[in-house]
């Protein structure tokens, strides 16, 4: 007679488990970050809100440093980014790629937009945490080296502008903090934000003569 196997209730159990302590630390992290300040904020304290000890909380993320990742990471669904990415690397011209370029930036920022202080003054406040900035940076860097190598590949790249010129100026015009300035400071809409990056972008990084009708 063959064995019945065991359905595996205790692992789908633990898992669920943790991912629960994992969501209430990093809920309890967030609303300690907003009310107190982040320099304020200890592994204890964090560890008191959310009901758990403090070695879980090291177990989970390892340092303070490694709960405002998580923080960060998890603000925009990486499904949701990973759609957008595809549907630009499967664009068929420079335009409609830039134009995606503006509105994952839109998409991203618009979701940090409750917690960017907390990001950005973590960075400030905290000297070790300009690394972890600089790791997302050279992320978001990195991946826009596929839009930037196919305008080149397909000839549509400004004559002005070697490669890495075009991947720095992408790399800036998407940054967070001309949203921030833009959006936050100035009052512009998401709209108006992501309208005004994508015709940037073109302008600036498309040869237009592409575009200029011939006499």
């Amino acid at each position: 007679m063959s064995k019945i196997k065991k359905r595996p209730y205790k692992s789908v159990v633990r898992n669920a488990a943790a991912a629960q302590t994992k969501e209430r630390i990093l809920i309890s992290a967030k609303n300690l970050f907003e009310s107190e300040g982040f320099e304020c904020v200890t592994i204890e304290k964090i560890a008191q809100v959310a009901s758990v000890s403090i070695p879980t909380i090291y177990s989970l993320f390892q340092s303070k440093r490694g709960i405002l990742r998580a923080l960060m990471d998890e603000v925009f669904p990486k499904d949701q980014f990973n759609t957008l990415v595809e549907k630009s690397n499967e664009a068929s011209s420079p335009k409609e790629r830039l134009l995606y370029s503006a509105k994952i930036a839109r998409q991203i920022y618009d979701a940090e937009k409750a917690q960017m202080e907390i990001f950005r003054g973590a960075v400030v406040l905290a000297p070790e945490f300009k690394e972890l900035e600089k790791e997302r940076e050279m992320r978001r860097y990195s991946r826009q080296e596929v839009t930037i190598k196919a305008m080149a590949k397909e000839k549509s790249l400004s004559k002005n502008l070697s490669v890495n010129k075009a991947r720095d100026i992408l790399w800036a015009f998407t940054g967070r903090d001309m949203y921030r300035m833009l959006v936050v400071e100035q009052g512009w809409t998401s709209e108006e934000y992501e309208k005004w990056l994508a015709q940037l972008l073109s302008n600036t990084l498309i040869d237009q003569t592409l575009f200029t009708e011939p006499n």
